[in-house]
């Protein structure tokens, strides 16, 4: 049963074994399967001809299985999976625009959500993979151009504020250890992938070792909402609704300590649309009362640390790597107010280059300000009582990532959550996953 967690569902995994099956028909004699960055191989040299002028390619395909041994109120199997289609241009190589990149991405979503279905209850998802619509996405569609010898790098378009600004690495299967902690926290105005919205960013390398970088991205709850995105959201277009601007700050620094490369991040963010309050209605009074919507807050402030530095082995390659982050902010209007998260990463064990084995602790806050307006609620409405929940939530994961081949990533994680969704009234939960990534 455990290893049936992965597979995509009949149709997708026929098609998904012809691809495989045209992959190894079409590949050439001297490609080596094994050793392979891609599945499908050099296209007989094409690909790489392509790159050399400025054409790269990317096609991949991604799956999150999960099944909860213990916790929620039913045990369940569920799988989500996500499908990759993109390239990026050199238009330096093709036109002669001097350091001028392109890139257009799509993404497609698809499964279910263990969480939901089997009613865990918990602040982070155990499928990282699973949400903001299981639909297609136009995740990326930007113009970067550097100035300067690429001292000064402006970038404009269509991206999420995750993709350029925090920690991004994605390599644990839940969320909390996961992607830029911002939009885990705060993911109502700050977006991670796959979303994405119209901005403009500008890095400015002060330095050989730091950098100041500024973004402008649109606010817009209009690219989260579900009838939107099942019908536009892999549109190039401008939805209506705009509310304000998300403006993130960020000071970074690259040094190496001992002959070990690391990355330390340091971030600000304003929120010009602002949110409905948690408390307040818009006259003032506790809305777990009146019933009303929210008081509209003007404005809202974040803040993130995000560092990454590798401690033992050959520099960017084996050996151990150790990341810290936090973000915290927007106490007014956001249900979760915090995290902070530890994560361990092996490279290369077992004299195994592709390999990693890593270990994470996360911990979620759940917002005192929501757990007062639920007990006010349920004083006022006791036959539709909701749990209080103004804790932590206590995430932990441990993976081995595996590369039978180099194309193909296979990943079982253990991950136990403690007082899900920041209450002790839920049931601790103890999640099998398995994540599995092919590059083709």
């Amino acid at each position: 049963m455990f290893f049936s967690l992965g597979l995509p569902r009949p149709r997708k995994a026929a098609a998904l074994l012809a691809l495989l099956g045209l992959g190894a028909s079409t590949a050439c004699a001297a490609d080596d399967l094994a050793s392979r960055p891609y599945l499908f191989g050099d296209w007989g040299g094409t690909r790489t001809r392509l790159a050399d002028d400025g054409i790269d390619f990317s096609f991949g395909y991604q799956n999150e299985a999960g099944h909860n041994y213990r916790g929620g109120d039913r045990r369940l199997t569920r799988m989500t999976d996500q499908w990759k289609a993109g390239v990026t241009l050199d238009l330096d190589k093709l036109w002669g625009w001097h350091d001028t990149v392109f890139t257009l991405l799509y993404t497609n979503r698809n499964g279910r959500n263990l969480d939901t279905d089997s009613r865990l209850g918990n602040l982070q998802q155990t499928q990282e993979l699973y949400g903001r619509g299981q639909t297609t996405w136009l995740t990326k569609l930007t113009v970067e151009k550097g100035f300067f010898d690429h001292r000064l790098a402006i970038k404009a378009g269509r991206e999420s504020e995750g993709d350029d600004f925090g920690y991004a690495n994605c390599d644990f299967q839940n969320l909390s250890l996961c992607g830029s902690e911002e939009g885990n926290v705060f993911g109502r105005y700050w977006m991670n992938w796959p979303v994405s919205v119209w901005m403009v960013r500008g890095k400015w390398a002060t330095s050989a070792h730091t950098y100041v970088q500024l973004g402008v991205y649109q606010q817009n709850p209009t690219y989260i909402d579900n009838a939107w995105m099942r019908r536009s959201a892999w549109k190039i277009n401008n939805p209506g609704g705009t509310q304000g601007v998300v403006v993130p700050l960020e000071f970074g620094w690259t040094p190496t300590f001992g002959g070990y490369d690391g990355s330390y991040k340091f971030g600000v963010v304003y929120n010009s649309g602002g949110l409905p309050d948690l408390i307040e209605d818009a006259n003032g009074q506790p809305r777990a009362i009146t019933g009303l919507p929210g008081r509209q807050r003007d404005g809202a402030y974040s803040g993130y640390i995000a560092f990454l530095q590798q401690v033992s082995g050959i520099n960017g390659g084996k050996g151990l790597t150790v990341g810290l982050r936090a973000t915290a902010g927007d106490r007014q209007t956001s249900p979760v107010d915090r995290q902070f998260s530890l994560n361990l990463e092996y490279h290369g064990p077992f004299a195994r280059s592709g390999d990693i084995i890593g270990l994470g602790f996360a911990a979620t806050h759940a917002s005192s300000r929501q757990a007062d307006y639920q007990r006010l609620y349920n004083a006022y409405h006791p036959d539709d009582a909701g749990l209080v929940a103004d804790s932590y939530e206590y995430v932990s994961e441990l993976f081995y990532s595996w590369q039978p081949i180099r194309s193909v990533t296979l990943q079982p994680n253990l991950q136990y959550i403690l007082h899900p969704g920041g209450t002790s009234e839920n049931k601790n939960a103890l999640v099998l996953g398995l994540k599995t990534v092919v590059a083709f």
